[in-house]
């Protein structure tokens, strides 16, 4: 009976012995069949590592933890992972988030079947979504062994460069239930060569240096808190705040920002002498009300002790809501204020020209009639609860004007600095009630609230003789979700939104992405406005912004602004809240303002261009004709832009340099610089990115 189980045993060992020797041989075969079919397709190289981040590397990287999924091994020691893809399972790596930008994601893996190419691949992160790659033959590189090398540019993975928080390698396709070896999952430096190419589109662009130019006006560099060394041109001090700004005594007022709360304010004198020698545009309050002393609130909890919310510094002080959201009626205005009226700011104004020509200088270039009228039942209606009407509107404009021009002559005035879309078509009692009923419209003829305003002050002008508005002035902020504000977001398809949503500054068959559902096209209505209603105004837009100013897609929306307010003759503007050193915006200033850091600048004539898919030319030339600076934008967040430049009429190139501002860059650096540049020659400029082209030509 032994001897029996004896041979059996034998037996079975000799089996199995032979098909684990099969089977060797079978997984050698497939994997030379399969490498050999990979070296036929593979169009990469194996090329040595930067490495920036280790995810696994034998074993698990510092601050890296394994997050489970399909069934998989870790060794205990050192050495690659084992994992069963079959039933589309997959290995999940986490770590906490992750900023940095690299080149790319890189792995080895080594499988026992064919085909190879069966994995995908995505990161995590708390921003968004990201791609879901799968690995193409263009990834993979053969090693020895059968062991194949993946790598994947960071912008296929991560075309936002959003942060991240791990990274899943998983099944694309069904496969059998064996062990796939997995080892090497590291994240390359951004510098890495090769790591970051893309697919590339041809991009001919075309600049008509045979046209006139149209003057680009320098004030539509101008921003409200920005760093001057992004290049801004002219500072806009407004925003709520200067609505109630007391300049005698000093006090300011939160309003709904926060709390209603009165505080010690700012120093017009002290805020215009900080302009940097560059002319300002002042917000002077029309709302009839400044703040009477640094300490008064609008809504005490002593006078109304049930609110929504009350100040955690401040705990006796409330947002003026009952617990369950209804606003509170105010008490009278006196309680936090006290009346301004024309006159006490036309003596402001006249104080600041007498300063100005004590020292020889204007400080004040643009007065601004307060600050987003519609709005004011909201953002100060412990002063103002009532909706303002059409009426209001144009009586307020009419008394503060006057003094104002009778103050200082020389001064633009601008207004009525209305929020957005609904502000520019219907007054705030229309807004309160239901737009779409626009009760104080239909009893001004129906006209959208702006065509209205300016058409009935060119009546003024033409009964009285004075000119009381130089300046039409609208605020635009997108309106999509997730676009601007605190609920900014980042990811692929927002970051995409963002940049799309530029189109509502110019493109009339643009219908905006948001609950406005309309072509808002603004810069050519405002100029149709004025045409048809005051012809002779200038137009700006007085407060601005994309969002996500640290973000690549903040940084091309800006881009893309400026070249299109030098391109569609907008007089002035004036981006809120920056913008910041460093940030994306910032460099998207300096690409218009100072891209050289030596002075370089887009210059003063405006120059007819011609775009391709999904890369916007903005370009410029001096007064010669013989220097040009062109300003592209690649709004594409895979392809790389093949570009040429058809300069059309222009003359011979004689010099070229190009600088450029991408996802990961740091700043706007100088990328090439050719003394001798071949007419049409090709330049590419990356997915998501910026590029300055200046150009010397030699006149024909």
């Amino acid at each position: 009976m032994v001897k029996k189980l004896l041979v059996l045993g034998l037996a079975v060992t000799l089996l199995v012995g032979i098909a684990f020797a099969w089977r060797v041989r079978q997984v050698a075969r497939l994997t030379r069949s399969a490498a050999s079919a990979g070296a036929a397709v593979s169009a990469r190289v194996a090329v040595p590592l930067e490495v920036a981040e280790v995810a696994y590397d034998g074993k698990l990287g510092q601050g890296w933890q394994d997050w489970g999924w399909g069934p998989h091994e870790l060794p205990s020691t050192a050495g690659p992972a084992k994992i069963n893809f079959s039933s589309f399972g997959g290995f999940l790596l986490h770590h906490s988030e992750i900023r940095s930008t690299f080149g790319a994601l890189s792995f080895r893996y080594l499988a026992p079947y064919a085909p190879p190419e069966f994995l995908a691949v995505k990161l995590r992160g708390g921003y968004g979504t990201f791609p879901r790659v799968q690995v193409e033959p263009a990834h993979v590189a053969i090693e020895s062994g059968g062991w194949r090398e993946v790598l994947i540019p960071w912008r296929e993975l991560n075309p936002g460069n959003l942060a991240i928080d791990g990274v899943s390698i998983g099944a694309a396709s069904s496969v059998p239930s064996e062990w796939v070896l997995i080892d090497k999952i590291v994240f390359t430096k951004a510098t890495q060569a090769g790591a970051q190419s893309a697919p590339s589109r041809v991009a001919n662009l075309r600049i008509e240096c045979g046209a006139a130019g149209k003057p680009i006006s320098d004030a539509i560099y101008g921003a409200a808190d920005g760093d001057w060394e992004s290049g801004i041109s002219a500072q806009r001090l407004g925003g709520n705040p200067m609505s109630r700004l007391n300049w005698d005594d000093k006090f300011a007022n939160s309003a709904n920002d926060w709390f209603f709360e009165n505080s010690k304010g700012g120093d017009v004198v002290e805020m215009v002498g900080r302009a940097h020698a560059s002319p300002t545009a002042l917000v002077v309050p029309t709302i009839g009300w400044v703040a009477k002393d640094a300490t008064s609130v609008g809504f005490p909890r002593s006078k109304f002790p049930k609110q929504r919310k009350f100040d955690p510094n401040r705990p006796d002080v409330g947002d003026g809501y009952t617990p369950d959201g209804q606003p509170i009626k105010p008490g009278p205005p006196t309680e936090t204020s006290t009346a301004a009226p024309p006159e006490m700011i036309g003596r402001w104004v006249r104080e600041l020209t007498e300063r100005d020509r004590a020292r020889g200088g204007r400080g004040v270039w643009m007065y601004i009639l307060d600050n987003e009228p519609a709005l004011w039942s909201t953002t100060h209606r412990d002063v103002h609860p009532d909706p303002l009407t059409y009426d209001e509107l144009l009586d307020r404009t009419v008394r503060y004007a006057t003094e104002i021009r009778a103050a200082d002559p020389q001064a633009l005035i601008a207004g009525p600095a209305e929020w957005g879309w609904l502000g520019y078509l219907f007054s705030a009692k229309d807004q309160a009630t239901d737009p779409s009923g626009k009760p104080d419209r239909r009893a001004h003829g129906d006209q959208p609230l702006v065509a209205w305003y300016l058409k009935s002050l060119a009546e003024h002008e033409r009964k009285t003789g004075k000119r009381l508005l130089d300046v039409l002035d609208l605020h635009f902020y997108p309106a999509a979700a997730g676009v601007y504000g605190a609920d900014a977001k980042i990811d692929p398809a927002s970051a995409e939104l963002r940049i799309r949503s530029t189109r509502a500054l110019w493109d009339p068959s643009y219908r905006d992405e948001s609950w406005i559902q309309e072509s808002i096209a603004l810069i050519p209505r405002m100029q149709a406005w004025v045409a048809e209603n005051y012809p002779g105004l200038k137009t700006s837009i007085g407060e601005w912004s994309f969002g996500a100013d640290e973000h690549i897609s903040g940084a091309l929306a800006t881009a893309e602004a400026l070249g299109r307010f030098g391109q569609m003759g907008l007089d002035s503007a004036f981006y809120w809240g920056g913008p910041k050193a460093g940030s994306g915006t910032f460099w998207a200033f300096r690409a218009f303002r100072n891209f050289d850091a030596k002075g370089g600048r887009f210059l003063d004539l405006s120059l007819p261009t011609r775009d391709a898919q999904n890369v916007s030319v903005f370009a410029s030339k001096d007064k010669s004709g013989t220097h040009i600076v062109a300003v592209i934008v690649n709004r594409d967040p895979t392809f790389a832009a093949d570009a040429s430049l058809n300069l059309e009429g222009c003359g011979r190139p004689v010099s070229r340099r190009i600088f450029s501002y991408g996802a990961g860059s740091k700043a706007l650096a100088s990328a090439t610089t050719d003394p001798a540049p071949a007419p049409d020659s090709r330049f590419a400029v990356a997915p998501y990115s910026i590029a300055v082209i200046d150009l010397q030509v030699e006149r024909r």
